[in-house]
């Protein structure tokens, strides 16, 4: 080797070396602004089922959101955003094992349903509508038959719901599962991917073609990104990822028909969770149920969230009154 390939090897080692010291500083920067978003803007309330997280929104009738897998009251507060901005007012929880609500030795979706309750208790709210997405719907279905008189409403958005011959909760992909077993196990990885793998985030975390995503308007793309970036720091929010997954695929058939609390349920034809027939039936066998499908848009309804927000807040409006 002459002297001249030497420097030229060196220079390449130290450039490698330089850009992979760069790579590590933005994602501990990264990293680091993630956990000091999420220590910031909530509040601990102490309840008999235990401290749950919250943070509120807005002021008017009470709107209780109960957020999907892999998010937590900021979650719930960016889908609330528009409800509050509507004269309502938002309260937003993480569920068992989300940042900084503690997961407790009963985890169920009833348990949860009771901490809803005990959460509306602490903040003196007599009656909600409750909002669940995706993995929030189990809770939220169990809190319209626990509680109702709490409930004024449920609207299911996306929602993990069990059917006939599907037992097991919504489906998941082998995309989504390879991802619960790499990116998103830990913050790094999680990092990693949603710089070097982001379309595979979109299909597995979520359950969106990409292509979708990437015809989309600007806003919609960056709804889309927010939802993914969000997820950080994943590293609080494994308890809740792992609670979830347990709960959903156990999902057992409950007695929708005593639910009294009118519904709106919503969902689309190409959600990768396989959500929308399950959708269909749940509001088949509630009493007083409107279902709204799209037929193209994903498990995060690309390309319909103005709609969908329309629908929610009028139904919101009219459950509350």
């Amino acid at each position: 080797m002459t002297r001249t390939s030497r420097i030229v090897g060196a220079l390449l080692l130290l450039g490698a070396v330089v850009a992979l010291t760069a790579v590590g500083a933005a994602a501990a920067r990264d990293i680091a602004a993630a956990r000091a978003r999420v220590a910031a803007g909530s509040a601990i309330a102490a309840t008999p089922c235990g401290p749950i997280e919250y943070a509120t929104l807005g002021a008017g009738p009470a709107v209780l959101m109960v957020h999907g897998a892999g998010g937590g009251w900021d979650q719930g507060l960016a889908l609330g955003r528009d409800l509050a901005a509507q004269g309502f007012r938002v309260v937003a929880m993480s569920r068992f094992g989300y940042l900084r609500t503690p997961l407790p030795a009963d985890a169920s979706a009833a348990a949860q349903a009771d901490a809803h309750a005990c959460l509306l208790d602490a903040l003196g709210i007599a009656r909600a509508v409750v909002v669940g997405a995706s993995a929030g719907a189990p809770s939220t279905l169990q809190v319209a038959l626990r509680h109702p008189a709490r409930t004024s409403g449920i609207a299911l958005l996306v929602p993990a719901a069990w059917m006939p011959d599907a037992a097991g909760g919504t489906g998941t992909t082998r995309a989504t599962a390879w991802l619960f077993d790499t990116a998103l196990r830990s913050d790094a990885l999680y990092w990693a991917a949603l710089h070097l793998a982001r379309d595979a985030l979109l299909g597995g975390v979520l359950a969106t073609p990409p292509g979708l995503v990437h015809a989309a308007d600007a806003g919609e793309q960056a709804r889309a990104d927010a939802i993914l970036r969000e997820v950080l720091p994943i590293s609080q929010r494994r308890a809740g990822l792992l609670n979830d997954a347990a709960v959903v695929s156990t999902l057992e058939r409950v007695p929708l028909q005593r639910i009294v609390a009118p519904a709106l349920v919503v969902s689309v034809r190409d959600d990768r969770f396989d959500t929308w027939r399950r959708a269909r039936w749940t509001a088949q066998q509630l009493p007083d149920a409107r279902f709204v499908d799209y037929e193209r848009g994903g498990h995060v309804w690309i390309g319909h969230h103005a709609e969908l927000m329309n629908e929610l807040t009028a139904f919101v409006r009219r459950a509350g009154e």
